[in-house]
């Protein structure tokens, strides 16, 4: 029997339901939708990784690049690099033990029934997170200059404390980059705890006060418990961020502090590759930057319980 249909038709009908049962089917439909990602990920994410980590192996020169094997990592027992991995890990350490339970508080107190005003609060409190990190240096700079007027020296003055140098003294400049961060993102991580204890079914407390619990109990045995997935994505976060900081050590002393008193880990792979024009080197530091910020991430994974399927 003849088909009245042409031939072309009968081709682009074949074609359309080839195409129908490609993005329809569950076996292929999946790596199509991911594809767009990967190929995001590996032009900008992954090549740049596995070049860096070449170039962590060679000595880049203007027009010459040769593998000297471990020249570069062999480089990194100096002084310099102790005294910026030192910084990084001291900001890192104080930016959990303030970013952590302060936002905690500052959740649980506009989570309360009592609270007045809660979306005013929260946005002031977010507010700063939306605040370019060098105008807001700029700012503190100004607040805590080396002059009597300045707002600082006046502030502890009036309780009788002598002027301080804040950006020439290593406690003082550490207090400043580290309250920077707090101000800054105080108020993402209070956003991230005050979702998860708005997720915490009420009924809990109302069978725990039933039961005669008093605001510890509660606290200890209901929200800690069910903030821990949040937590623990907040510490991951947070040490991160610290062992990646930059711009707040950089909007003090860019890279050439007195006595590298803000030099960090990312301060001196800039300096050491983009000032001193030494790649390969800076290449290094980088490497060994993300294997310290891998295996503390591991770790604080192993011991927190999420690390495999066994997390909670």
């Amino acid at each position: 029997m003849r088909s009245d249909s042409p031939p072309n038709v009968n081709s682009s009908k074949r074609k359309g339901n080839t195409m129908k049962n490609i993005f329809y089917s569950q076996k292929i439909a999946p790596y199509v939708l991911v594809f767009p990602f990967l190929l995001i990920f590996c032009g900008f994410y992954l090549y740049p990784v596995i070049s860096t980590v070449i170039m962590s192996f060679q000595e880049i020169l203007p027009g010459q690049t040769k593998f000297i094997g471990l020249n570069n990592y062999m480089k990194l027992f100096n002084p310099t690099f102790y005294k910026a991995l030192s910084n990084t890990t001291i900001y890192t350490f104080w930016t959990i033990v303030i970013l952590i339970p302060l936002p905690l508080l500052l959740a649980i107190i506009l989570n309360s029934k009592k609270m007045k005003g809660k979306t005013f609060f929260r946005a002031c409190i977010f507010i700063p997170a939306l605040t370019s990190t060098i105008v807001a240096g700029v700012i503190f700079r100004l607040l805590f200059a080396e002059s009597d007027t300045a707002f600082g020296n006046s502030f502890i003055g009036f309780f009788g404390f002598d002027p301080i140098a804040w950006r020439q003294n290593e406690a003082a400049l550490m207090f400043l980059m580290v309250g920077l961060a707090t101000w800054r993102w105080m108020g993402v991580n209070m956003i991230y705890f005050l979702t998860g204890l708005q997720n915490i079914p009420k009924e809990m407390y109302e069978a725990a006060e039933i039961d005669g619990a008093n605001t510890f109990n509660k606290f200890r045995h209901i929200t800690l418990p069910f903030l821990k997935p949040v937590s623990v994505y907040v510490l991951t976060i947070t040490l991160f961020a610290g062992y990646k900081m930059f711009e707040e050590s950089y909007v003090f002393w860019q890279v050439n502090s007195p006595g590298n008193i803000s030099l960090t880990l990312v301060g001196y792979l800039y300096k050491e590759g983009f000032q001193y024009n030494q790649l390969g080197f800076g290449s290094a530091v980088g490497v060994t930057l993300l294997l310290i910020v891998g295996i503390l991430g591991y770790l604080q994974l192993k011991l927190t319980g999420f690390s495999g399927k066994g997390g909670n």
